[in-house]
């Protein structure tokens, strides 16, 4: 006959672990799913956020660029290009624009204006801007030397900037190309710049 153990006789076993044998392995491929689903997930907001497209010149030289009234106060030449981001003249000009910038950093302060923002409307107003892109030339000390309309080569730029440096007389060079016209929304406002000024420092 059998008896019963008694209850200090009794040991508790516990109840067998789920994470033993082929359990164990199922929990691994728990983590690891949960990991793959993470990974994924930070790939898909990655990729809604802007993901690896590179910002375009134009982008990054107008989200970059110092307040007009800080550039004419820091004792650097300065050259302002009115812009917007529908004007394709603009946009080939701007890896040019982004060089120059990146070459002479510390000499000239290089500064975009959006055209289409209401904040610069003063701006737009004063140096009286019908068409894009437009070029206005500062010097060392703020004043305003020159203009220049219309989409310029990095060659024109280059020679540009180069006397803005130096401080010596901008060149002179033939009207380019028409800078792109307001929207019909705007209509363009006559532009009084003497002949000599039009496209070059005075």
């Amino acid at each position: 006959m059998q008896s019963c153990p008694s209850s200090a006789d009794r040991v508790r076993r516990p109840f067998p672990s789920p994470a033993t044998g082929a359990t164990a392995s199922l929990g691994r491929r728990e983590q690891i799913l949960l990991a793959l689903i993470a990974a994924l997930l930070a790939v898909v907001v990655f990729v809604f956020q802007g993901g690896l497209r590179r910002e375009a010149p134009l982008e990054r030289l107008a989200r970059l660029s110092l307040d007009l009234p800080v550039a004419l106060s820091d004792g650097r030449p300065t050259l302002v290009e009115f812009y917007a981001d529908w004007c394709e003249a603009c946009r080939s000009m701007a890896p040019a624009m982004e060089a120059i910038e990146d070459h002479h950093h510390g000499e000239l302060d290089v500064v975009l204006l959006n055209v289409d923002n209401p904040r610069w409307q003063g701006e737009v107003e004063r140096y009286e801007v019908n068409g894009i892109p437009q070029l206005e030339l500062f010097d060392r000390d703020g004043q305003p030397i020159g203009r220049s309309l219309g989409a310029r080569s990095r060659g024109e730029l280059d020679a540009l900037t180069g006397a803005l440096i130096a401080q010596t007389p901008c060149p002179a060079w033939p009207a380019s190309a028409a800078p792109a016209p307001w929207p019909a929304a705007a209509p363009p406002r006559p532009l009084p710049v003497p002949a000599a000024t039009a496209d070059c420092c005075r």
